[in-house]
């Protein structure tokens, strides 16, 4: 495939923002993809792995240093996304799963979500790719907001070629079940094209989540891929090679979609949107730059993820900002950029000032981690953290103590000040319980029968 021009995303970008207008309803497209870690992509520093596509995205628009995902696993981090919530307050403190016994989240049907409020306001509204918010009504796509669903409902698949789930097809259009052919990365690129394709002739503002579930295990990329990669990195260990081939695959289907949204004349009334769920699995080969641990922790690896926005003529080229964003802030960013004011209450901030080259605090808040999961590990219990500016508070342990770090001078999170600092401890320990219990008011098991009645 023909590498992505971007030119033109690029030339309208750099023109005086102030003499641009935006459409009054802005197309939006938001890009999530799934475990993809804070150093794999060449623009964040990979030397082993060529990103091109995602890269010329991210230099079309602004690139976020310090860019959060909600939660360090799936689920949680896109009840956030699509609410504007801590997902703990929408129901989804952990991942939810195909069993009950080992579900731990089931989202609120009182949650107001994005696309509900964007088809209100004349917006066509589609995802294609993984949803992970419920498996079955109330909590699928087609009931919470969304015109259209081309995609996958699960947690994750067995095999990128087969689809399923133990043994459970998961793959629909709308409501009804269907049975494709070929790997899940080149299905989502080529439903994503063709709902553009079909935007072209429509003067309706669109709304598209695209949701790839790559670079997620099983790291499954496709064989030429693989060979690809192998042949040019030479002694790259074959666990690595295996995840850097599933990520440029992945690059080269996002240039698909860039490549048809420019084709059909989308691009410069469209705000684009690229990040991830969570930082990268260690133990699959993932890198997650300078940064600690990795999926699945509080630590700065499993939480930071690459990100960036592209909206021509109005957020410079080639820009960049070391301020603070999370998940949860793309739903009023969207929002705001789009007009559209809320009268329900997030947690989320717009961002659209810091896009648009403006003064912005965005770490004047709190911001809170929440998770809770299984096994042996955890058993059902919760971790969390909580940053205060540059200070972090975080168990990631149900059976750890709580350990305090300065990120500004170790960003690393190598020295625990939780006994050299008991001031900041016992006021952010304070701050963080107070969250705790805010969510402990939200139910988070779907309603079962009782054994009793």
């Amino acid at each position: 495939m023909r590498r992505v021009n971007f030119k033109m995303f690029v030339a309208v970008s750099l023109l005086a923002i102030p003499m641009l207008q935006a459409a009054e309803h802005p197309n939006v497209v938001v890009i999530l993809v799934d475990d993809l870690g804070y150093g794999d992509l060449s623009a964040y520093g990979a030397t082993d792995l060529r990103s091109p596509h995602v890269d010329a995205l991210i230099s079309a628009g602004m690139r976020f240093d310090n860019f959060y995902a909600n939660c360090p696993v799936c689920s949680p981090t896109r009840a956030s996304l699509l609410t504007g919530r801590y997902p703990e307050l929408v129901g989804v403190p952990g991942v939810i799963r195909t069993h009950p016994e080992n579900s731990w989240g089931f989202l609120d049907p009182r949650a107001v979500m994005l696309p509900e409020v964007l088809r209100q306001t004349g917006y066509d509204t589609a995802i294609v790719g993984k949803w992970h918010l419920g498996l079955a009504s109330p909590s699928t796509p087609n009931e919470r907001g969304f015109d259209h669903f081309h995609g996958y409902l699960g947690d994750m698949m067995d095999d990128y070629y087969k689809h399923r789930r133990h043994g459970i097809n998961y793959m629909r259009l709308n409501e009804r079940e269907i049975d494709p052919a070929g790997h899940a990365t080149d299905l989502f690129t080529d439903w994503a094209c063709d709902y553009l394709q079909q935007r072209q002739a429509n003067d309706k503002p669109f709304f598209l989540y695209l949701a790839y579930n790559a670079p997620h295990t099983p790291i499954q990329p496709p064989a030429d891929w693989l060979e690809r990669v192998k042949q040019r990195e030479g002694d790259i260990a074959d666990r690595r090679a295996k995840l850097v081939a599933l990520i440029e695959h992945m690059d080269a289907g996002i240039g698909k979609v860039m490549e048809t949204l420019e084709e059909t004349q989308l691009a410069d009334k469209t705000l684009v949107i690229f990040s991830s769920d969570n930082g990268g699995q260690v133990n699959v080969g993932a890198n997650n730059g300078a940064t600690r641990d990795g999926k699945q922790s509080m630590y700065e690896g499993g939480l930071r993820v690459p990100t960036c926005v592209v909206w021509p003529g109005k957020v410079k080229a080639g820009s960049r900002t070391t301020n603070i964003g999370m998940t949860m802030d793309l739903y009023a960013t969207i929002c705001d950029a789009a007009g559209i004011k809320l009268d329900h209450r997030i947690d989320g901030i717009s961002i659209l000032p810091t896009l648009l080259g403006k003064a912005q605090d965005t770490a004047d808040r709190n911001l809170f981690f929440h998770r809770r999961e299984g096994g042996t590990r955890y058993a059902g219990l919760t971790i969390q953290a909580v940053r205060q500016g540059d200070w972090k508070l975080l168990q990631n342990s149900p059976f750890a103590p709580l350990e305090l770090y300065h990120l500004k001078v170790d960003p690393l999170e190598t020295k625990n000040l939780a006994e050299q600092n008991r001031r900041m401890f016992n006021t952010l320990s304070a701050v963080l319980r107070r969250q705790v219990q805010r969510g402990g008011a939200v139910p988070w098991q779907r309603p079962q029968r009782r054994d009793d009645e």
